[in-house]
């Protein structure tokens, strides 16, 4: 499902090992198996995460550990685990799982494994892969296709978990951009001046009133390209629900938005070259909804908050080369000039 380095086999005296093998393993496969030797490889993630693949059955989970070092946080790191794998489970028991709509199955918890998740490994490919290959190949009725099976898979998800009251509270918002700002000023990205222009920026959205009317939802809270997983058809898997939390629809929708345009902007260098995909997801996603003009209406008139802090999340990234940095930065202020 990612790049993935192969390690090697996992040695029978890890306690991981015996995890596996023990907890894990008769889920998956017929019991009475009297071997078990698990190859490990370790996927390209932003935590540790690694595919355990066992080598008589085939069988194959992903493990993701939330403490990677001794000096991490146990009780945060647990607790970091604890979400994602309730998250999990609570967007299963909404009925997402199957076709068209799958939410990976957790399959074992561990705290004391470095807190250890453990969940089914789920095959076809990465959004992320796609979106590259349109970019290379210029095969957009593809990427179009599954962007479509994306914005279904992100309506059903925030749709059947809509809060029964309760609207939304854009001050979180409004907090982590003030993350996003100190953040751009420690790296250098940007200066006082700058800074207090965001922040201006940012109190214009927040005396708009249509940033906190809608319901708030249960959201992916990091819908990027890399967590989630296409297959034929519609068939979208989501996972990596580490920061699931209830908020405003439109930050999961922006978040994929602010990350269509970085995928083109960077491999392009054309600030328009995403909207055609942009616009089509937003509309696609707002078809799922009893009235789908008015739906677009409020989600576009919100778009262009998320999609610039998005941008801003992106640029404060260490990978970031100082002068992509800078062309984030503009494209931020472009979009939240928007208000």
């Amino acid at each position: 499902m990612s790049n993935r380095q192969y390690l090697g086999y996992l040695r029978r005296d890890d306690p991981l090992y015996s995890y596996l093998r023990h907890e894990i393993q008769p889920l998956l496969t017929e019991a009475g198996q009297q071997r078990a030797e698990y190859r490990v490889f370790r996927l390209n993630a932003s935590n540790d995460v690694f595919l355990y693949e066992e080598k008589y059955s085939g069988a194959k989970v992903i493990g993701k550990f939330f403490r990677c070092g001794r000096t991490d946080n146990a009780a945060k790191a647990t607790a970091r685990l604890n979400r994602e794998f309730d998250s999990l489970c609570a967007l299963r028991d909404c009925g997402l799982t199957g076709s068209p709509h799958h939410v990976a199955q957790p399959l074992g918890r561990n705290s004391a494994l470095n807190a250890l998740l453990v969940t089914e490994n789920c095959e076809g490919q990465l959004l992320s892969k796609v979106i590259l290959a349109t970019i290379a190949n210029g095969d957009q009725a593809h990427l179009f296709r599954k962007l479509t099976g994306l914005a279904y898979f992100l309506a059903t998800f925030h749709n059947r978990t809509a809060a029964a009251s309760g609207g939304i509270d854009f001050q979180r918002n409004c907090a982590y951009m003030e993350q996003l700002i100190s953040k751009l000023m420690r790296i250098g990205g940007i200066g006082h001046d700058e800074a207090d222009e965001l922040r201006w920026l940012r109190e214009q959205w927040r005396r708009q009133t249509r940033m906190w009317e809608d319901q708030q939802v249960l959201v992916h809270g990091d819908a990027t390209p890399d967590n989630f997983i296409i297959g034929s058809g519609l068939h979208v898997s989501g996972f990596d629900l580490e920061r699931a939390h209830c908020n405003d629809r439109v930050f999961d929708v922006g978040r994929m938005a602010g990350e269509l345009k970085h995928f083109f902007l960077r491999a392009t260098g054309d600030r328009q070259a995403a909207e055609p995909f942009i616009g089509h997801f937003l509309w696609e996603y707002a078809c799922h909804f009893p009235n789908r003009e008015s739906a677009f209406r409020s989600i576009t008139g919100r778009i262009p908050f998320y999609l610039g802090i998005t941008l801003l999340r992106i640029a404060r990234n260490t990978w970031v080369s100082r002068d992509y940095r800078r062309y984030l930065i503009n494209e931020a202020k472009e979009c939240l000039r928007g208000y």
